[in-house]
């Protein structure tokens, strides 16, 4: 079956934002490594202009951005996927990307590591962002890994731009001898960890077990990893950040903008488990977490350590490799509108019939712009036509692009039961607290956190579907107790018994 590209092509793409093509915006990168001011400098112009927009790749970011506006007196809203958060009178607004608001024009506006755009789940909302953002003044922030496409767009609109190229405030040293020298050693990582390491693992159970371990050793510890919610994120932070806590134990979810004194990240491990394999670290990660070590006004120099002899070349390799990406097109979303063009020609209201149509059938062959990959949501796809085949296309479409992970049991199930609710129009009511909620263990943080995963969905849902998803403004009160119960297990949980290394180093003896 033929199918016409012309509504699909990327001239149509950058026309999708009428607002943005009228108000011939001129676009400042500030471009360098972690721990240049990158951010800061556009947070001053943020602050001083009439109106702006903060788009951030994680709501704790937004957060913190709204925050800092409303304590300088500026008064800023936040929009996130699950909060609507307005101020009287607010022309400033901090969001997470994906929520840019293409139809509201203002002065400036910032987006945030641009790097993103290598996101395969996540770099086209980047990639809106940069064509479709309504502001006179745009500044461009990451780094210089994504640089040449982001020109040829910007090129492509007729819009102007410069670079300014930032070099870190602080040097990053990369330590001569390894933690544990040749071989792990338990004995050796304890003798030789010191207040303001931050150890990186990159699995929650290694994070635990950790964190667990030195609290045993006599440290105060913070935990971060990408299961917490941004409130159970934010205190961990303040905890390291004000002194509570010695050590931070994390995984690379502080590699994204979070600002900690740190004096020396420590890599656990030169591997992580992408949802495919085990593979090792690449330049963008390994830059984008050992830089947070060393940070300005606190410490005079960064250092960035491994726990044994063999580790420390891949680091040095990656520290020192060109950090351009090679990707040469940036990636688009689907629109609702391709869909039911799409659905109208093949007589179908499969929406995951529509989406592999459109992933086999349709390209685009110019330089600028590719599609983004449907895999993901294709999956999602199917599991929405088996269980509520009647539904809509739009309402199925929205479940297609809900925030839920499909592969944690207990998420499914839950996304599962909203989807019913939805097809068969009954009312969804929050999940009831836990009574272990007012307990002291540590033993329920695992449904703790899937809990909050679901108060998310839930949350995020409720805007879409306010009749149903009736009891939403209740979200943030329970979502407090919840967070609250996470924290005090955070100080008091046990851990795994051995790392995945240390399991792996047993079964290789």
């Amino acid at each position: 079956m033929h199918f016409s590209q012309k509504n699909f092509s990327p001239d149509f793409y950058i026309h999708r934002y009428p607002l943005a093509r009228k108000l011939k915006r001129h676009h400042h990168f500030y471009l360098g490594p972690t721990n240049s001011g990158k951010t800061h400098y556009a947070l001053i112009a943020l602050q001083q202009a009439k109106s702006g927009v903060y788009l951030a790749p994680l709501r704790l970011l937004a957060m913190e951005v709204r925050d800092r506006l409303v304590a300088a007196g500026i008064p800023c809203n936040l929009i996130t996927g699950e909060e609507r958060v307005l101020m009287t009178s607010a022309m400033h607004t901090a969001s997470t990307i994906e929520m840019m608001n293409p139809n509201n024009a203002v002065e400036v506006a910032i987006i945030d590591e641009i790097q993103m755009l290598q996101d395969p789940d996540r770099g086209s909302a980047w990639t809106a962002a940069l064509v479709g953002v309504p502001a006179t003044s745009v500044f461009v922030c990451g780094s210089t890994a994504v640089t040449t496409p982001c020109l040829a767009v910007i090129s492509a609109m007729h819009e102007s731009f410069e670079i300014s190229y930032l070099t870190r405030k602080t040097p990053l040293i990369l330590e001569d001898d390894s933690l544990c020298g040749k071989h792990y050693s338990r004995q050796k990582l304890k003798s030789k960890s010191q207040k303001g390491d931050a150890i990186i693992s990159f699995s929650r159970k290694d994070v635990l077990t950790l964190s667990a371990r030195f609290r045993q050793w006599g440290f105060t510890v913070a935990s971060i990893y990408g299961a917490l919610s941004p409130e159970v994120r934010r205190t961990e932070s303040e905890r390291f950040c004000n002194g509570q806590a010695d050590i931070l134990v994390a995984t690379d979810a502080i590699g994204m903008g979070l600002n900690l004194p740190i004096r020396r990240v420590i890599f656990s491990n030169i591997h992580k488990f992408d949802g495919v394999a085990s593979r090792p670290l690449n330049a963008t990660e390994v830059r984008q977490i050992a830089g947070r070590a060393g940070r300005f006004g606190i410490y005079d120099i960064g250092y960035v350590s491994v726990l044994e002899n063999d580790e420390r070349i891949h680091i040095e390799h990656m520290l020192n490799m060109n950090d351009t990406s090679d990707i040469q097109k940036l990636p688009i979303s689907t629109q609702y509108e391709q869909l039911e063009t799409i659905a109208t020609q093949l007589h179908t209201r499969r929406i995951s019939e529509v989406l592999q149509f459109l992933q086999d059938r349709t390209t685009l062959t110019n330089p600028l712009f590719e599609q983004s990959s449907l895999n993901n949501q294709i999956e999602q796809a199917k599991l929405v036509d088996i269980n509520a085949p009647n539904m809509s296309l739009k309402d199925k479409f929205i479940f297609v692009c809900a925030p839920t992970s499909l592969n944690v049991a207990f998420e499914k199930d839950y996304y599962l039961l909203c989807l019913q609710s939805v097809a068969l129009s009954n009312i969804r009511h929050l999940p009831k607290a836990p009574i272990w909620l007012e307990a002291n263990s540590p033993k329920h943080l695992e449904e703790a956190e899937l809990l909050s995963q679901n108060l998310s969905l839930y949350a995020w849902l409720g805007f879409k579907f306010p009749q149903i998803f009736i009891e939403h403004d209740a979200v943030p009160a329970l979502r407090k107790s919840i967070s609250r119960y996470i924290e005090n297990a955070l100080l008091t949980q046990s851990g795994y018994g051995e790392t995945s290394r240390e399991v792996e180093v047993k079964f290789l003896r």
